[in-house]
């Protein structure tokens, strides 16, 4: 059996602004009447001349999309067209409403919704909204401050918004793709980009689209120019280290790993090397203690937040404070300026904003990682002689704007990532990584709904970092991963790691990543005739634990890791499988015969029946290996 092959990974669909709800009406197939009244009120007032109810309806569909049994009834409404035009609505705030409601549709809607949204040419009005969006940036740099500063908010909200439909429909449309190279987009993104020392989350949401559509696509390559590429360049090698900024570089870094065919050679090794480097400075970060760090100082501030009001409430008896910058009228009398306690108070969800940001930061540096491993190979007669660089900050001597358009050549996985992974340890960091989240942490996230989710978001990172691992098991040599006594103790950490699952991680996810991961650590250790320490602890786990539900999970784990490629299958008769499965048969059958009713619930029950059944029909399998083998 050849290395262990993980799929590349793929952005989920996602709501931006909170969950797709009424998931269980769903499920029940429940829908909207055919004359539902929300969905036809707020689709007629769409055309209603004033601008403020048209913000209010686009606002109210903005909600209304995320729920999945309203989408059938707004797509029997023509939603799509009739939101479409308001995004050249002459009302820069209606603009932004009906891109949210695009955006939340998009999101919600999945693959099939972003087709019909292309087939009903929303990229039309929409590519239009972002090129008067660029155009007005431009405009607004000669405008007088206070006005520049208004609308340029203003368009670069519509603009994040706008990008972000764009990014969720190209993301499910080949179509849609497609449009973004005819229609030039690229240059208007990376204009967005360039922006990001003065509006990061704009240039988060560009970064994601960038990654998204760079990816397999050959004929958006060709479109990368000189200037194009160093936008990128500054943007992964921002010196601002915030958690936005982190995951900014992170995405950029991604997006560059997609242009890799562009990549002069003589610049390949320097570029694998800031790629790396920022995805190992990403995961070098402890998330359970910035989660503890950012809920304490979140408290904290909301604290002092409250304690202020109170005082100042006491000393005014009233809503209105004196401002320290008070303003000077002609005849030098200072008066009083209304201010609210609210208008001083920082946004109140910035500590967790900051917090998911390292969180997305890290569960994509490892899916980044996954797809470099992914990446085909080349063959040894197209490898490169190239020299692993050390000075990855000096990326930039052979600047990826100064490369453009020199003749390319292959990239080398075999010698510089290799290197470049072992450099940085990112093996070593991928390894923590796949430890449970932290306790603590989760259990503060668990007593806070707002925090809540991101005990869920940790878990993905754990269950990246096993996709990861497995990866890395498969493409570096025993001596890059610390030699047979460190992949021993992988075995035995990977192993302690399916047997102690709390509640939280008990998730299919979970389940599918470390069996993955322990089937390519058992290929490699076969191969290489290091002891087995993965099968022998299954094995026992399975006939001295006095649990048959664990007995059953070390049962199932087993059928897993020995379930087919000849290094299972030589593994198997090494450590003496079959005789001791047949010798335990008859017991597991007898305890779960004595004790199931007694002992464990109807699911419990269910599980280990099924277990029974896999466990006789595993041993029959294990008696044709064994006549293959000794015949």
């Amino acid at each position: 059996m050849g290395k262990s092959r993980t799929k590349r990974f793929k952005r989920p669909q996602f709501s931006p602004t909170g969950d797709c709800q009424a998931e269980a009406a769903a499920a029940n197939g429940t829908e909207p009447e055919e004359d539902d009244g929300p969905a036809a009120e707020l689709l007629e007032k769409l055309q209603h001349p004033s601008a403020e109810v048209r913000e209010c309806a686009c606002a109210g569909l903005a909600r209304l999309v995320q729920q999945r049994p309203a989408l059938p009834g707004l797509a029997r409404r023509d939603a799509v067209r009739r939101l479409g035009p308001l995004l050249l609505d002459p009302s820069l705030a209606v603009r932004e409403t009906a891109a949210g409601a695009l955006r939340n549709l998009s999101a919600c809607g999945g693959f099939e919704v972003c087709d019909d949204m292309v087939t009903k040419d929303i990229m039309t009005p929409l590519v239009a909204l972002l090129k008067e969006c660029s155009t007005g940036l431009d405009s607004n740099e000669m405008s007088p401050q206070e006005k520049k500063d208004q609308n340029r908010n203003s368009i670069e909200n519509i603009a994040n918004e706008a990008v972000n439909v764009l990014w969720n429909i190209c993301e499910c449309s080949s179509r849609a793709v497609s449009i973004f190279n005819k229609e030039g987009c690229l240059e208007i993104v990376l204009k967005y980009l360039s922006r990001f020392s003065t509006n990061v989350d704009l240039a988060i949401s560009v970064a994601y689209c960038l990654q998204t559509v760079t990816e397999d696509n050959p004929e958006l390559l060709k479109s990368f120019s000189a200037p194009a590429l160093h936008v990128l360049e500054s943007a992964m090698l921002s010196p601002v280290n915030s958690m936005e900024y982190i995951l900014l570089k992170t995405l950029v870094a991604g997006t560059i790993w997609n242009l890799k065919d562009i990549i002069p050679s003589k610049s390949q090794a320097e570029i694998i090397n800031a790629i790396l480097k920022i995805l190992s400075e990403v995961l070098e970060m402890d998330a359970g203690e910035t989660v503890l760090q950012m809920k304490e100082a979140e408290t904290q501030r909301i604290k002092t937040a409250a304690e202020t009001e109170d005082t100042l409430q006491n000393v005014n008896g009233d809503d209105l404070i004196e401002d320290d910058e008070m303003e000077e009228i002609p005849h030098r009398r200072k008066v009083r300026r209304k201010a609210f306690i609210s208008d001083l108070l920082p946004p109140t969800d910035k500590e967790l904003r900051e917090t998911i940001a390292l969180l997305t930061a890290q569960q994509t540096a490892l899916e980044i990682i996954v797809n470099v491993c992914c990446s085909e190979d080349p063959t040894d007669d197209e490898w490169e002689e190239l020299s692993s660089s050390d000075e990855s900050d000096s990326f930039m001597e052979n600047s990826l704007s100064e490369c453009s358009g020199q003749l390319l050549s292959p990239l080398c996985l075999s010698h510089e990532v290799h290197t470049a992974l072992t450099n940085y340890l990112i093996p070593k960091k991928i390894f923590e990584k796949t430890a449970f989240p932290n306790s603590t942490a989760v259990d503060v996230c668990s007593r806070n709904p707002s925090w809540k989710p991101l005990i869920r978001k940790m878990s993905i990172i754990q269950c990246r970092a096993l996709v990861c691992l497995q990866s890395l098991v498969s493409l570096l040599d025993v001596d890059h991963l610390g030699g047979p006594a460190a992949l021993q103790t992988l075995a035995q950490h990977l192993s302690q790691l399916l047997f102690s699952q709390p509640d939280f991680a008990k998730h299919v996810d979970f389940l599918e990543a470390i069996s993955s991961a322990l089937r390519a650590l058992l290929q490699t250790v076969a191969s290489k005739n290091i002891p087995q320490t993965i099968g022998c602890f299954l094995l026992e786990v399975a006939t001295k634990d006095p649990s048959l539900v664990v007995a059953g999970e070390a049962l199932d784990a087993l059928f897993d890791v020995f379930a087919d490629g000849k290094e299972a299958e030589r593994a198997s008769v090494q450590i003496k499988l079959l005789s001791a499965l047949k010798e335990f048969q008859p017991v597991f059958k007898m305890k779960l015969r004595k004790e199931g009713r007694a002992k464990y619930s109807p699911d419990q029950l269910c599980v280990l029946d099924n277990v029974k059944m896999n466990l006789r029909r595993f041993v029959a399998y294990q008696e044709t290996v064994e006549k293959k083998l000794t015949t």
